[in-house]
């Protein structure tokens, strides 16, 4: 048997590198400024222990743009480097010098906050740059060191001429990338993935007015000076205990983030632990619409205040994806690029955690100040039944916050809601058979007919009621969800009254025949119930089953809740106890009788949303002849 050592080609990985390293080229900025925030924060680490006795001050990391010169640099005043550490760090291909430092000082580091993972993030400068220096001196007493590359496998290593500690990056801009040589360009870039590094990045200067002096006249223009412009903030609200921030705090961080927002969130949520993994950030509750598409991709993903994705898909639970905010976790494991999630348990335990925090902060509100969670329901509810929908430890937990809310504003809890139905509402094999309007205005006269027997209605109106409905009929016992205009409503109207029929069976049967011969081509299901005499004459009704899973249809097409097309199908509820069926029976002209028929018809129809089109002007004609 035969064993040895793979050899790699440093001619052939080095293109791979420049061209394939990261899937988007802007990230070399980025991955620079992460060393140079690595370079800094050793620095401080170093001299915080005392290893080296040099002031640390407060220093910056700057990014310049030579347009002329189409050279971009990037400088630190971090811990530099010797000649032997550029040999070691930068000439050694995937070695890490932040994994080699933290492992060095263990424990004492561990909260350091330093970045670097892979030793492949200064190579993304090859994708942008045709040639790249580095110049940089050590904090040890030890000469600068001057490094050249060209791109290939060959460089050049020399004693520099830098005389301040730090490291110096200078890129040589390639011909197909002089985008990064605009201000504009490279402002957005910082902006985007630097806002929140830990160490203030100076980008060019800016104007700042100074108070007029003491004796100047209003019309003296203020004194004026150029300083600093720094394009960060380093110490962003995420970073500081809640103890240490108030309302105001989360709400200008708020703005910060989405300065386009014009209105404010709800409230947040500052997630922050540290075992059995490291996380912190804040999650804010915004308004939000009943469309489960447009809100989601609004939370920002860190890894030690490096942005790294706003698609947080795996790490925060889809239905909290349409909240808003930061999540930062040097714990969150991914590919070379920091850009793409990889599957992992860490992963799941997070994502587990930001599913419990957001349920105890929602039990938490409403237990403190229930007024307020009612009045926030509406705005919230699409994430909470989402949540309730899709995730089993989140639905358990909602029992205690979840609100189902009647058509004239009162709010219950499912337990109250049992407890105060239950006496009333249940058919005949002791269901309890919850009511529910999703178009109050739609629905008006059901639920009028509903509330004269003394049933509470549900006012549940969001895109995903009808999924979360069977999801509540399997797991709570002995329930069932009606739409108010379902034919269930009439099972209760049945069990509850004890009416008696006016007619006879020979003029049942005549007026079902009747009934048929003009609405035959309809598709009703005709029924004869003796009802009140107040209650409508004509009730149209569609089976609950059916029209659910029509609903389910739309709100699911093609996703993850798609079906076949479902037929209409409805129900004739016919009063026969009403003064206008007995008018009916007694009319002597087929004409007259059949007219009354299709015009009662119409109006249930009308009462139902079902009349439209030719058959509506028709309606509208044959009510202005009756009326003459």
């Amino acid at each position: 048997m035969a064993t040895g050592k793979i050899n790699v080609s440093v001619d052939n990985i080095f293109p791979l590198i420049k061209k394939f390293l990261y899937s988007d080229h802007e990230i070399f900025l980025r991955e620079l400024i992460s060393n140079a925030t690595d370079a800094t924060l050793k620095l401080k680490h170093i001299t915080s222990i005392g290893e080296a006795q040099i002031e640390f001050d407060n220093p910056m990391i700057e990014v310049k743009v030579d347009k002329k010169g189409k050279k971009l640099h990037i400088i630190d005043q971090g811990i530099g480097m010797t000649e032997e550490e550029v040999k070691k760090y930068i000439n050694e291909i995937a070695f890490s010098g932040a994994e080699e430092f933290l492992n060095k000082y263990e424990d004492s580091a561990k909260d350091s906050g330093i970045i670097g993972h892979f030793g492949l993030g200064f190579y993304s400068a090859f994708m942008v740059a045709q040639k790249v220096e580095i110049l940089t001196k050590s904090y040890q007493d030890a000469p600068a060191v001057h490094w050249t590359c060209d791109g290939s496998p060959n460089f050049s290593l020399k004693k520099g001429k830098k005389e301040n500690r730090g490291t110096e990056i200078i890129l040589h801009i390639a011909d197909d990338s002089k985008e990064f040589l605009e201000e504009n360009r490279i402002r957005e870039l910082l902006r985007k993935y630097n806002k929140f590094m830990p160490i203030p990045i100076k980008f060019g200067t800016k104007t700042e007015t100074l108070p007029k002096p003491e004796g100047a006249k209003e019309s003296d223009p203020a004194p004026t000076k150029e300083v600093d412009n720094i394009i960060n903030n380093p110490n962003p609200a995420w970073t500081k205990q809640p103890a240490d921030l108030k309302d105001e705090d989360y709400k200008e961080f708020y703005r910060e983030l989405y300065p386009m927002q014009f209105e404010e969130p709800l409230f947040h949520i500052h997630l922050n632990v540290d075992y059995p993994f490291n996380l912190t950030g804040i999650l804010y509750f915004p308004k939000l619409t009943n469309d489960l598409n447009i809100q989601k991709d609004r939370i920002q993903l860190y890894q030690n205040q490096v942005f790294v994705t706003d698609n947080v898909e795996g790490i925060v639970p889809e239905f909290l994806t349409m909240l808003r905010g930061v999540i930062d976790s040097p714990d969150i494991p991914l590919n070379v690029s920091r850009s793409y999630l990889q599957a992992d348990g860490a992963v799941k335990k997070i994502a587990s955690y930001i599913t419990r925090k957001v349920a105890d902060k929602l039990t938490s509100l409403f237990k403190n100040n229930r007024e307020d969670f009612e009045k926030k329901w509406n705005d919230i509810k699409i994430v909470i039944e989402y949540g309730m929908l899709s995730e089993d430890k989140f639905f358990e937990k909602a029992d205690k916050f979840a609100l189902y809310p009647t058509v004239d504003g009162q709010y219950f809890t499912f337990e109250e809601l049992q407890e105060k139905i239950k006496a009333l509402q249940t058919d005949k094999n002791d269901k309890l058979v919850i009511l529910y309007a999703s178009d109050k205005e739609a629905q008006h006269s059901y639920i009028e007919a509903a509330q004269a027997k003394g049933y509470e209605v549900l006012l549940m109106d969001s895109p995903i009621i009808a999924h979360l409905m069977q999801k509540l009929e399997t797991s709570k016992d002995k329930i069932s969800f009606a739409r108010v205009d379902a034919d269930h409503l009439d099972k209760l109207i049945q069990k509850d009254d004890t009416q008696i029929s006016k007619l006879s069976d020979e003029e049942k049967d005549r007026l079902k025949a009747d009934l048929e011969a003009v609405v035959k081509d309809k598709g009703y299901t005709i029924q004869l119930e003796p009802m009140d005499s107040s209650a409508s004459p004509f009730i149209i009704t569609e089976p609950e089953f059916m029209r659910r899973m029509k609903d389910m249809q739309r709100t699911g097409g093609g996703g993850m809740f798609g079906m076949g097309n479902m037929p209409d199908m409805y129900n004739l509820i016919v009063n026969t106890n009403h003064e206008l069926v007995g008018e009916i029976l007694n009319t002597k002209t087929e004409k007259k009788r059949e007219r009354l028929i299709n015009q009662s018809i119409d109006l249930a129809r009308l009462s139902k949303g079902l009349l439209k089109g030719e058959e509506l002007t028709n309606f509208i004609k044959r009510s202005y002849e009756m009326v003459k």
